[in-house]
């Protein structure tokens, strides 16, 4: 069946025990945020916030809190969809299995938009931005955010609703300096829809008129963040993974969500920007303050059961994750289609999704010949050449066909594949001086830094080590050597220090000149490597977020060869801590005290923290 609300989705979630209701009384300051993450990291139900503090209308989060409950929400409808897509990648699939697709024709219906001319749900009442739960989730946040919002534009010009852009994008409800109740500040990124639109309007007379919907089926957060192509909307994938049409109506001269639980609308003011943030994102760190446009409110109204629809991002996994997983699993026939010779390819969520990209491609430009990058090569330029896989920083590409079973979602099995073959004065491509991903502070700037390739096939060169070589020592300032996988030893440095720290890089490589490392060919510095080493994914949040490609990586016997910089022994990372970095987020202990009386003995949530 299909979701019509929130509060169905709330039910139904509630009736198959995948929710449960928090009565008390909660402050949406810190405290909603602090319960969230305790629940979400035991992998706990959903949760219903009866009252929240300070605000009328109820709230709810952890609604994708685990894969298992993201696929019981679509479980009527992911199927159908991924017909729909495999389809799409290859039409020839009808002919094939026609009893398979016979159900497509009747889910690609329910992707046509809805139009209401009459009364809707939204239409229930009005409330101000204030009386919103003013939801805040880390202590240097620099207001309350709404953090799952579906934005949505059409370009100057037309009314036609198939044009329109419905994306996720950061929006500030309170703090710095916008004007309580009737300003907003508006956070977008490069490679994303809304900055079209927005450059139109800019050459255009029309205002920039923008809505904002919260809630509604789950299906509609869903879509605002599906990468699409340019021109087609994300209204006709909500509709299909809802398996009801997107319900929509034009009210005031703005589109209104039918079925959402809040609408704010508004008028973006062309040429004028205002201090946005800091806000603790998805990377694990503090996204800065930074001048982005404001949005002029207007009206903001609310179905008659409204449920405030949101989430608490940090450090990865979180509950966002629950989306990449859905959007790979959907999407995954179609890579072949948008990245020819390409088998795989994985944003990894543990290393804040753009940082890290891997990938498995084909290998078949001269099959009579001994193995090497040459294919694979091609396939990563139009892999950094496409939408929001340009955003990647670092990304390792391998040959299918090398070995069987390789594949992106072994993580540790990947990086073993690729270090026992690489090689280092051979498979490194940079790109300096280019944009990467707009929260991504380990460049030389904002949205500026720069990316490697690193790109492998052919035959095993190595065994990897997993113990040190005799007598193996470090120069002063180095210490505490860990392996964090077989071939990557993680070494404490000194505090990064400018300048000074690149000859400490120098004169650790030239070190190790006199050791045999063969068996690591991958050596990180960082700030804690008992830390780095102690897990899978601190070892690939650590690395990829903190280091800049051009910057960053120096290697044993390193050489420069018309332009072409390699080196003969390990590469070296410096993933330590810099002083251009943004700050890590880390929760208020005075708040984290207050809602343990929730999680003891007798407490609401009992066994979930």
């Amino acid at each position: 069946m299909a979701y019509h609300s929130m509060m169905a989705a709330v039910r139904s979630l509630e009736k198959h025990g995948h929710l449960i209701r928090v009565r008390t009384e909660v402050s949406p300051e810190l405290e909603m945020a602090e319960i969230h993450r305790r629940v979400f990291e035991a992998q706990g139900p959903a949760l219903f916030f009866e009252r929240v503090k300070g605000s009328p209308f109820p709230a709810v989060s952890n609604l994708y809190g685990t894969f298992g409950r993201t696929e019981f929400l679509f479980r009527h409808t992911i199927e159908k969809v991924q017909k729909v897509i495999e389809l799409k990648a290859d039409p020839a699939n009808f002919f094939k299995r026609p009893a398979r697709y016979l159900s497509a024709p009747f889910t690609a219906l329910s992707a046509l938009p809805k139009r209401r001319r009459l009364g809707a749900p939204i239409l229930y009442g009005r409330t101000t931005v204030s009386q919103l739960p003013q939801v805040k989730s880390w202590p240097m946040d620099g207001g309350a955010f709404i953090t799952l919002p579906q934005v949505l534009t059409l370009p100057p010009g037309t009314r036609n609703i198939m044009q329109s852009n419905l994306g996720m994008y950061r929006i500030q409800l309170s703090g710095n300096d916008y004007l309580p109740d009737k300003e907003v500040g508006m956070h977008y990124q490069i490679h994303r829809g809304i900055g079209i639109h927005h450059s139109l309007y800019n050459e255009s007379e029309e205002p920039f008129r923008v809505s904002i919907f919260i809630g509604g089926p789950p299906s509609h957060a869903f879509a605002a963040i599906m990468p699409l192509p340019e021109g087609l909307s994300e209204l006709t994938f909500a509709g299909m993974l809802a398996g009801r049409r997107f319900r929509y109506l034009w009210h005031n001269g703005h589109v209104l969500s039918a079925d959402a639980d809040f609408v704010i609308t508004g008028t973006i003011r062309k040429g004028m920007k205002k201090s946005e943030g800091p806000f603790g994102d998805h990377l694990g760190y503090y996204s800065l303050a930074h001048d982005f446009p404001v949005m002029e409110v207007e009206n903001v109204y609310h179905r008659k059961d409204a449920v405030w629809h949101f989430t608490v991002v940090g450090r990865p996994p979180q509950e966002d994750s629950s989306f990449g997983y859905l959007i790979h699993k959907l999407v995954e026939p179609l890579t072949p289609q948008e990245f020819p010779g390409i088998e795989e390819i994985q944003a990894v969520d543990a290393a804040g999704v753009h940082p890290l990209l891997l990938a498995i491609g084909s290998e078949r430009y001269m099959p009579f010949r001994e193995r090497q990058p040459e294919e694979i090569l091609t396939q990563a330029n139009h892999i950094l050449g496409s939408g929001q896989t340009s955003l990647a920083k670092f990304l390792f590409i391998a040959a299918k066909g090398d070995v069987p079973g390789l594949t992106t979602h072994d993580i540790g099995g990947f990086f073993r594949h690729v270090l026992e073959r690489v090689d280092w004065k051979r498979d490194l491509h940079f790109q300096t001086k280019t944009t990467i991903d707009t929260l991504d502070y380990s460049g030389s700037g904002w949205n500026a830094g720069s990316k490697v390739v690193v790109a492998c096939c052919g035959d095993k060169k190595r065994e990897l080590a997993t113990e040190l070589p005799s007598g193996f020592s470090l120069p002063m300032g180095f210490s505490t050597p860990r392996f964090a996988l077989p071939g990557i030893l993680a070494l404490k440095g000194p505090a990064f220090s400018g300048a000074e720290a690149y000859a400490e890089c120098d004169e650790l490589a030239r070190h190790l000149e006199s050791f045999e490392l063969a068996g690591i060919p991958l050596i990180i510095i960082c700030d804690d490597s008992a830390f780095l080493s102690a897990a899978l994914n601190n070892f690939l949040w650590v690395t990829f977020t903190r280091a800049n490609p051009s910057h960053d990586l120096h290697g044993v016997l390193a050489f420069t060869e018309h332009k072409h910089w390699g080196c003969r022994g390990p590469l070296i990372i410096d993933a330590r801590v810099k002083p251009h970095h943004a700050p890590p987020l880390i929760p208020d202990t005075a708040v984290q005290e207050k809602v343990n009386r929730l999680f003891v003995k007798g407490g609401e949530l009992e066994g979930w923290g």
